[in-house]
């Protein structure tokens, strides 16, 4: 299944198709598809929500039924064992506590001649989540969207996700919802759900900010909404790629390869080592694995089409090739992660060394789990406190300073041809500046 290639040239082709993997022909039909929904939504509000509902969730909802009730909240703590709840709080905890040393501040400068300038940061007054759901279950993301914005003190956090069998939403979803802060939850899913904290309906509001990922109909939707609402980022299918020497242990790195296989069908898993022993290995250990997985039709899938293990003469090409593709999820399982580490500029997220699969940061490691993927570590962070801030510039000029500067904006605003800004100036200092003839 999985193919083992030698040459660096084949490796770096083969890892554009990986990168590029989410760009085909059905991605126009489908914006299409999203386009009609949004309009719908943002004409028909919950009665465009409600009939979407029903024709891709196959629910039949009315619109008293889209909020999820009081008592549903407090059973949820009731069906989650004492265990979960103690590790979703743990890992709450953990998220929070590298948030919060993240929070920027306010300054404000005083310079000569009474000049007061500097940033204020202020939060979003409302932020949407959007969780994915249906059949699965992902508290985890419940709580990296979830607190940064609380951490941010966004003061209304509202959360949509799809409704599973007879309209329930997974009660470790609710729980971490509450555990982390946030005020409403709404029963709705894919490309309705985000038009619906777009542009508001009767029963869920507009937001200012949009977080969280999706299907590919959801992301579409969020880049359609984007400049109506804020948004974190376009999320594609997941990525991890692994740079590993001789010391590392293939058990552990077929593990890692898995672990992000098993996500979809598009997950992408790769393997960049100095080593062909543990590149067989490697190949060996992954099809041993996958005998009793669970999910093995779905992983067997991604590892097939978007597996790849190369081998390469040098960590340095290994880090070459891996700053070309920008991974989404970066390891280093080599002897000396710190010394690699200098090489690589381009990754949402790195773990280094043998001892950091990447799910600690899948759930409790604290830094954010919603990185930027299909190459756009390139020039996108992860979500963030950031993500629910906007700042503002703060600008002071005493009358004295004013007229120091008076002519340089008189001459820049007059060059411009914008003589309304050179007067606004010019009315304001003593004895008048006067236009150049």
């Amino acid at each position: 299944m999985l193919r083992i290639i030698t040459q660096w040239a084949e490796a770096r082709t083969e890892l554009r198709r990986i990168c590029d993997r989410t760009h085909d022909d059905q991605v126009v039909h489908k914006e299409a598809t999203v386009r009609e929904v949004l309009q719908a939504v943002k004409r028909q509000g919950d009665r465009a929500v409600l009939d979407y509902t029903l024709e891709f969730d196959r629910q039949t909802l009315k619109a008293e039924d889209l909020r999820v009730s009081g008592s549903e909240l407090d059973a949820a703590y009731q069906q989650v064992s004492k265990d979960l709840l103690t590790s979703i709080q743990f890992a709450k905890e953990q998220i929070e506590a590298f948030h919060r040393q993240r929070v920027p501040k306010s300054w404000v400068h005083f310079g000569e001649d009474e000049v007061v300038l500097g940033k204020r940061y202020t939060p979003v007054d409302l932020a949407g989540l959007y969780v994915p759901g249906g059949l699965a279950c992902y508290p985890s993301t419940v709580l990296m969207n979830a607190v940064p914005a609380q951490v941010a003190q966004v003061p209304r956090i509202v959360m949509v996700t799809p409704p599973g069998k007879d309209r329930a939403i997974n009660p470790a979803v609710l729980v971490a919802a509450q555990e982390a802060g946030v005020s409403e939850i709404y029963r709705v899913g894919g490309a309705q759900a985000i038009a619906a904290l777009a542009f508001g309906t009767e029963t869920i509001p507009k937001v200012d900010v949009i977080t969280g990922p999706g299907n590919i109909y959801v992301t579409l939707a969020k880049k359609l909404v984007y400049g109506t609402v804020g948004i974190d980022s376009l999320a594609g299918p997941s990525e991890v790629l692994i740079i590993a020497d001789e010391t590392a242990n293939p058990t552990f790195v077929a593990a890692d390869m898995l672990a992000q296989a098993e996500h979809d069908s598009m997950a992408a898993a790769i393997l960049l080592t100095t080593d062909s022993t543990l590149a067989r290995k490697v190949v060996e250990e992954v099809e041993r694995q996958l005998i009793d997985h669970p999910r093995r039709i779905l992983t067997e899938k991604a590892i097939a089409h978007y597996g790849l293990v190369a081998i390469v003469d040098s960590l340095e090409a290994a880090a070459d090739l891996s700053n070309d593709f920008a991974p989404e999820h970066l390891e280093l399982e080599v002897d000396d992660p710190w010394s690699l580490l200098q090489s690589i500029r381009h990754a949402g997220a790195i773990f280094l060394g043998s001892s950091t699969p990447e799910a600690v940061g899948d759930y409790l490691a604290g830094p954010n789990h919603t990185l930027p993927t299909s190459g756009s570590a390139r020039y996108a962070s992860p979500l963030g406190v950031e993500t629910f801030l906007k700042h503002s510039s703060l600008v002071q000029y005493s009358q004295t300073a004013l007229e120091k500067v008076a002519k340089a904006i008189d001459t820049l605003a007059t060059a411009e041809g914008l003589p309304s800004h050179a007067n606004s100036v010019r009315l304001r200092v003593r004895g008048n500046l006067k236009p150049d003839p």
